[in-house]
């Protein structure tokens, strides 16, 4: 048995996608613990490129049974938009199931979520709009509906109409907006639950089961550990755990049954919304790495802030998840470059460390003290070992590994799946 956690060790859109595909080959089970369709993971068929949101990238093997589990909140709108894309291109949907304690996204939560970014004017978080925030603060204050709840009518009516007196009220008289309509809200979400009725199940013991048989499983983080909702860069963060101890609070799997974390990194950094950023790039390097790795949102189509690895993020990265190993993606993305940087410490009010700061105001002050390395001009996405990489780009991939403290499992050089080299047997 194998029970391995697939965390993005920066701000997220890592290509986590890509490592989860690979391992849910071997394995029995893919588990989402995390996050809504604010998530987006992209992996390359041949010729076919999936663009994942809600559902666990383990759903293109039609033997891997995939999971959305508690720690998770659903858009049934969006998730059966994807559904549907997914069946439409031939993939089945019979293994797929969702936990009746994840929360449902409400036509509020969007609006709402709107509206308070609208409010937040120059110190706006950068939220994708999409209700994530406003379905977790829902969640945290007890005034949530679960999927459970979505998919019994007298129960959701009730919930709604409850959830509808306060929400009404916010809208009215913080934001000026006119009250929603629970009858409304019912005539367009009872068929989205009707449908997503055969697919609701009590998951936990799921996973346990497959936990008792020896079953191979992969639990798939979305977004970023720098995003999370305690160890992240507050405020500027998602508001759940994409941490490796995430997969334990939002499945109900104890951490003792995790045998290995994995960190996906990017050869470089990116960040998408506002936050501080030390080492994001505003000049023509940046715009080269925008362009050749498609740093555009695969949810929101936002483009990313891009700039020079951050190491000293890595290495906390690294010790909040307990990772055992990286797995370094888009190393193509740099090849033509004549150099390259990585940060390895920060400068901060005249002093030089070694720390990722916990004060979100102390990392916007935060200078980055780089070590400068030679590029290489070859591109390599037609190498089959590490051996068949440059020297420089297998020097680079060292210093990476030294100073996140783990060491190296996977390295990436191009979107397809045979694009992949490994160091050792996952």
């Amino acid at each position: 048995m194998s029970c391995i956690v697939v965390v993005g060790a920066q701000w997220g859109d890592e290509a986590k996608g890509k490592m989860v595909d690979f391992l849910a080959r071997e394995s029995q089970m893919v588990i989402r613990f995390n996050g809504g369709n604010n998530a987006g993971h992209t992996v390359v068929v041949g010729e076919e490129k999936f663009k994942l949101h809600h559902i666990p990238v383990g759903i293109l093997y039609p033997h891997v049974r995939c999971l959305m589990t508690d720690g998770m909140v659903i858009d049934p709108p969006g998730l059966l938009d994807e559904m549907d894309g997914l069946a439409a291109r031939g993939i089945s949907l019979d293994n797929l199931y969702i936990s009746g304690s994840a929360h449902i996204i409400l036509p509020y939560h969007k609006l709402l979520d709107t509206l308070e970014e609208k409010r937040r004017a120059g110190k706006k978080i950068g939220t994708t709009g999409r209700g994530i925030g406003p379905a977790y603060a829902d969640k945290a204050a007890r005034a949530g509906i679960r999927m459970a709840d979505f998919c019994n009518p007298n129960r959701f009516l009730s919930r709604l109409e409850d959830a509808l007196a306060v929400k009404n009220s916010l809208l009215r008289h913080l934001y000026g907006e006119p009250p929603l309509e629970a009858e409304a809200i019912i005539e367009r979400y009872e068929p989205y639950a009707r449908r997503l009725k055969g697919h609701m199940a009590d998951t936990a013991p799921m996973v346990w089961e497959a936990l008792d048989s020896g079953k191979n499983i992969v639990f798939e983080g979305a977004q970023g550990s720098l995003l999370d909702i305690d160890q992240g860069t507050y405020p500027y963060l998602t508001s759940s755990h994409p941490i490796a101890g995430g997969a334990c609070l939002g499945t109900g799997v104890g951490p003792r049954q995790i045998n290995r974390v994995i960190g996906v990194v990017k050869a470089y950094s990116t960040r998408v919304g506002a936050g501080a950023f030390p080492t994001e790039l505003f000049d023509d390097t940046g715009h080269y790495i925008r362009e050749k790795g498609h740093e555009y949102g695969t949810t929101t189509g936002r483009p990313r802030r891009c700039g020079w690895l951050d190491a000293v993020a890595l290495a906390y990265s690294a010790r909040i998840n307990g990772m055992d190993r990286i797995a370094v993606s888009l190393l193509d993305v740099l090849s033509g470059l004549p150099s390259l940087k990585i940060c390895a410490a920060y400068r901060i009010g005249g002093r030089t460390v070694n720390s990722f700061p916990a004060d979100n105001v102390l990392l916007e002050q935060a200078q980055p003290v780089y070590e400068e390395m030679e590029g290489w001009q070859e591109e390599i996405g037609n190498a089959q070992s590490l051996d068949d990489l440059p020297v420089s780009a297998r020097l680079y991939l060292q210093r990476v590994s030294e100073l996140a403290g783990v060491p190296l499992c996977m390295v990436s050089v191009g979107p397809r799946r045979d694009q992949t080299l490994f160091l050792e047997e996952l």
